[in-house]
């Protein structure tokens, strides 16, 4: 037994040696040396001496070539180099060395192109564990000091230089900090990240130095975790290499059984050779690895990490999509949907005084309010005397009066505006956030997890893939869950499911067809180990998620996905036709040879080519696909994020327009005919001034990318709509101003065409950020 076990290490070693990645180039030199000292000794008419280096050539693969039958042995492969040693031991015993040579060069450039097409497949891999950092200055009382990074604990401040990479998770301190993130997210454009911003590990400091205060330790990081799935990443696994196996299964006895056959039909060893000189299957064994890697690295270059290229494979057959709703369609955390104010005071400053007060609250609800306050531009002031009851809000003075936002005493009475507030949460599924000035209610802020603007194109594109079936399945009430699936066209919504019914569910769909489940929580961990194929949005998501799944979303953009999917289908694709069509060449070249019509040298020439072309062909599974995603010009993608921006600035214009028209509701007056009147200011002065610049700049640089003019034609329809409805606002206002104030003859028309802007400008905004918007990274 001992004797046995000694003599299976002393193999495995000799075969590692033998099949060590360092032989392939020296393997290479040697053969394309002995091929060409013997042409020049041919051509000097020293035939003996031609023989000799060919012959030489050809047992110098013969070693290798066993090696590497007895390491596929090893895998459970079915070691089908067995015929390419059989070939070169053939031209020896029937003196055919020019052919012998011919096989050993093929084999050894197969082995050496293969290499270098995983190395530069790969490169984007391996370049996430080079990139990796080792070290952290930590900022102490003494001084700052470099530290190992496993020495680095949750709380210390550490110092990132210009140029470094972040070591570790962590929030802002100080000066804001400008970034590139394009390692993690594939994104060229530089961030900036203000004080208490979330930093992830991995991203390199794009500008001066900043303070960062570490929330993970380096085990606990984003960055790590991406590096131990770069680590797994390979296609050693992937079903379509073992499919490449099952074909080279019923490959090789057929070889062997059509060289036999001419053998002893013609009487003719060396057309036998010639048989099993164009049946070496390298194409087979080579094309469909390299795709399939090829495939991993263009997916990374995405920011879509993959453990192998079994779920490579996978994803490119799966039929059915389950996705969970909160952070995966949804933003994942709670926007300002609208801003409503109490009579006399405007909606800008409910949502200020609110932000002002939230400053200090690390509520997830008070950061929403804070964040929006900033984006519209609004100057927040210092409160003091904060205090923050868990469950009730925030209480505070700021600029002299005493401030809440959060809930509303059951028993406090509550105005008829406030009723409106609940009815409108009611529907819309949102929280409230109330202010209270003084002690009466005197505003609301409503919060809602919005869709993300890139879901509904996204869901499009998987169906176009050939997705056939989208469920959502989530933990959440079944309103809201039943609203956004409506919107987005899903197929199914299973809503209110716990851990355990998810993981049921994606059991129950997986008896269907090939199931891929996508998530970012913790509780979806169990459901995406589950699926076929697990995707875990990792650039805000679980730990467990992620470590659960079978692919990864380093960036936070659902659409990815589909760019993955796409990805997917078209390497598996390729790594299929790359396989079956050279054994199709390499079938009919055994048919001449059976026949005579191709000697062993041919032979080996026309493999060769074989060979160099279908790997070739793998290859192509690293180009990008342009008609999977529009290609923008670098000035429509500037533009995009201009008018973007100033959609998140325009908010406040969108509050007045309904601010006005329910003050019309509720008591027409001269405070009602004032409140229109900034409304149509706010018009003329920003908002048709932007849709303006985006009809005659936006919508023209997008035409080209997007097919021609028609295809903005229905949104220019909009700009149209809203010019219109804004100038008869204006006839309106001044008819009032003639007459002294608003008639009530004008009342119907002026709320009607109020509320008819209010709803033209949310959907033509929401149209603009999924069709347009959502293009550029």
């Amino acid at each position: 037994m001992n004797h046995t076990t000694h003599g299976a290490a002393r193999l495995r070693r000799l075969t590692a040696a033998v099949v060590s990645p360092r032989l392939e180039p020296i393997l290479l030199a040697v053969t394309a040396a002995a091929l060409i000292a013997g042409g020049i000794a041919w051509l000097t008419d020293a035939d003996g001496l031609a023989d000799l280096f060919w012959a030489l050539g050809t047992v110098s693969a013969v070693v290798p070539a066993v090696g590497w039958v007895l390491a596929a042995l090893r895998r459970g492969q079915t070691g089908v180099d067995l015929i390419a040693v059989l070939a070169l031991g053939g031209t020896l015993a029937v003196g055919e060395y020019l052919a012998g040579c011919l096989i050993a060069l093929m084999l050894a450039t197969g082995r050496t192109l293969e290499a270098a097409a995983q190395r530069r497949a790969s490169h984007d891999l391996r370049a996430l564990l080079e990139h990796a950092p080792r070290s952290a200055r930590r900022l102490t009382d003494t001084g700052v000091a470099t530290v190992p990074l496993g020495e680095v604990a949750v709380g210390d401040l550490l110092v990132v230089g210009p140029g470094e990479v972040v070591p570790v998770d962590g929030r802002v301190e100080g000066a804001a900090a400008v970034l590139d993130e394009s390692v993690l997210t594939g994104e060229p454009l530089q961030v900036e990240r203000a004080h208490g911003d979330v930093v992830r590990s991995g991203v390199v400091n794009a500008g001066g130095a900043f303070e960062l205060r570490a929330t993970a330790t380096e085990q606990d990081s984003t960055y790590a975790g991406i590096v131990r799935l770069a680590q797994q990443a390979g296609a050693e696994s992937a079903p379509v290499v073992r499919l490449a196996d099952r074909y080279a299964a019923w490959f090789l006895p057929l070889s062997l059984a059509v060289a036999g056959a001419t053998w002893l039909i013609s009487g003719s060893a060396v057309r036998a050779v010639a048989v099993l000189v164009v049946a070496t299957p390298c194409p087979l064994l080579l094309a469909a690895p390299v795709a399939i890697v090829s495939g991993l690295s263009r997916a990374s270059r995405l920011g879509v990490v993959i453990r192998d290229g079994g779920a490579l494979e996978n994803l490119g057959r799966a039929r059915t999509l389950l996705l969970d709703k909160t952070g995966t369609l949804t933003r994942g955390r709670p926007r300002v949907l609208d801003v409503t104010a109490a009579p006399g005071l405007k909606p800008a400053e409910v949502l200020r005084l609110a932000a002002s007060l939230d400053q200090y609250s690390p509520h997830v609800l008070a950061q929403a309010i804070v964040d929006t306050a900033r984006e519209r531009g609004l100057k927040l002031s210092a409160p003091t005397d904060v205090t923050e009851e868990p469950g009730r809000g925030a209480t505070g003075t700021v600029d002299g009066h005493h401030v809440s936002i959060g809930r509303l005493s059951p028993a406090a009475a509550r105005p008829t505006w406030a009723k409106a507030v609940d009815n409108r949460a009611l529907l819309d599924g949102a929280a409230v956030a109330w202010l209270a000035l003084d002690g009466q209610p005197t505003g609301a802020v409503l919060l809602r997890d919005p869709l993300r603007h890139d879901a509904p194109r996204t869901l499009r594109h998987l169906r176009s893939a050939g997705i056939e079936r989208l469920l959502m399945l989530t933990g959440d009430r079944a309103a809201p869950a039943r609203e956004v699936a409506a919107v987005l066209g899903l197929d199914d919504v299973r809503a209110e499911l716990s851990p355990a019914d998810k993981v049921a569910a994606v059991r129950a769909e997986r008896e269907q067809a090939v199931t891929v489940m996508v998530g970012d929580g913790v509780n979806d961990a169990p459901a995406l180990a589950a699926a076929d194929v697990g995707v875990a949005m990792g650039a805000r998501g679980s730990t467990a998620s992620s470590e659960a799944a079978d692919i990864v979303l380093t960036t936070d953009r659902v659409d990815r996905l589909a760019d993955a999917v796409t990805i997917a289908q078209r390497s598996r694709r390729i790594a299929v036709q790359s396989a079956l069509g050279g054994m199709l060449m390499s079938l009919a070249a055994m048919a001449a040879a059976a026949v005579g019509l191709l000697p062993p040298a041919a032979g080996a020439l026309l493999q060769e080519g074989i060979d160099i072309a279908v790997i070739l062909n793998a290859l192509r599974a690293l180009r990008v696909d342009h008609a999977a995603r529009p290609a923008l010009t670098p000035a429509a993608e500037a533009l995009i994020h201009r008018f973007a921006a100033e959609h998140d600035d325009l908010q406040d214009v969108l509050d007045a327009v309904r601010d006005a028209a329910d003050r019309l509701s509720d008591t027409p007056g001269p405070k009602a005919l004032a409140a229109v009147e900034e409304t149509h200011r706010l018009l003329t002065e920003r908002l048709l001034p932007h849709e303006y610049a985006e009809e005659h700049q936006l919508y023209p640089e997008l035409a080209p990318t997007l097919g021609g003019p028609e295809a903005t034609a229905t949104m220019s329809r909009a700009h149209t709509e809203i010019e219109r409805l804004s100038r008869r606002i204006a006839t309106h206002l001044q008819l009032a101003h003639t007459g002294g104030d608003l008639a009530s003859e004008q009342l119907d028309d002026l709320r009607s065409c109020l509320y008819g802007l209010n709803t033209v400008l949310r959907l033509h905004f929401t149209q603009e950020e999924e069709n347009y918007f959502s293009l550029a990274p």
